[in-house]
């Protein structure tokens, strides 16, 4: 995994990606599913009775989209960060579902022995995968955090158009590794400020293959069939508690979403706006995204059901 940072980002940014991280995989249904830890571990057994903590990337990301974020947690928490099979450093499917990659949260709950009740956290599409998981064995956690993720009115036309919606043409294979770092670009495209981020994410968004450099996803991942699900009864059906990050200047979570969304989660489901964050809120305010974050995790510590 790289490590390369840029001489301009701040000292917690160096200090989190500098903090000592594992990586690890298990094979579900035959793909090899590979995830970040941030805890040693005695031959796979539990060694503590930390809380079990699970960040989920959006689509076409990776792990690596919380290498600066999950330290923060690590603590307090027994934290890992999954690549879903066809992003990052996992293996590829004939045939992505969100059915697929649900399991393969469930997988890496249980191989990284996150314990009892542990919370997942999604961004985006892993959002919406967060709420899948959650619809179907909430019972087993104590919380699904959903940061900028669209679930809408099914009344309401999508805002912006709707999801991003999927690349016209297969991968493109540039010549060298510095092309292929000025192609990069966020989906949808947002503004970030935060180079330094940036950078380290198209670093680790990159691969070497035969004939030069390409993204580390399949194009098969941003298929319709990944928002073909009912969300919004996925929502309705949470068997544990909900909470809301959003970014306010988000194009793709409107307050209309937001007021959707939060009747839906109910009265008592924290619902946090980021100010002046984009769709992409950890890269635009990440430190007020750790602060929402935890003060969600030690409200529901200090409740818990």
């Amino acid at each position: 995994m790289t490590n390369e940072i840029s001489s301009n980002a701040p000292e917690w940014f160096q200090a989190a990606i500098e903090t000592p991280v594992h990586s690890r995989f298990v094979d579900v249904d035959g793909c090899s599913i590979h995830y970040f830890t941030w805890f040693e571990d005695n031959d796979g057994a539990l060694v503590d009775d930390r809380p079990g903590l699970l960040f989920i990337h959006g689509g076409g990301a990776h792990a690596n989209w919380w290498r600066f974020i999950a330290p923060f947690f690590a603590e307090h928490y027994r934290v890992a960060a999954i690549d879903l099979s066809g992003m990052g450093d996992s293996g590829t499917r004939e045939t992505y579902l969100p059915s697929i990659w649900a399991s393969e949260v469930g997988a890496v709950l249980e191989d990284a022995h996150l314990g009892p009740r542990p919370v997942v956290v999604g961004h985006s599409f892993g959002g919406l995968i967060a709420m899948k998981y959650g619809s179907e064995h909430g019972e087993t956690l104590s919380g699904t955090v959903i940061a900028d993720s669209p679930v809408q009115d099914p009344d309401d036309t999508p805002l912006g158009g709707g999801p991003p919606s999927a690349p016209k043409s297969g991968p493109k294979i540039h010549p060298d590794q510095a092309t292929a770092l000025a192609r990069f670009r966020l989906m949808p495209e947002q503004p970030c400020e935060n180079i330094y981020i940036t950078d380290f994410i198209a670093r680790t968004s990159i691969k070497e293959q035969d004939g030069g450099w390409t993204w580390k996803f399949d194009f098969k991942v941003m298929g319709s069939r990944r928002f073909g699900e009912p969300y919004q009864e996925e929502l309705k059906a949470l068997k544990c508690r909900a909470a809301l990050i959003y970014g306010e200047k988000s194009a793709i979570v409107s307050r209309r979403t937001v007021a959707y969304m939060s009747s839906v989660m109910g009265p008592k489901a924290p619902v946090v706006e980021i100010p002046t964050a984009h769709h992409h809120v950890m890269l635009d305010q990440p430190l007020a995204f750790v602060a929402a974050l935890r003060a969600i995790l030690d409200g529901w510590a200090r409740n818990p059901v």
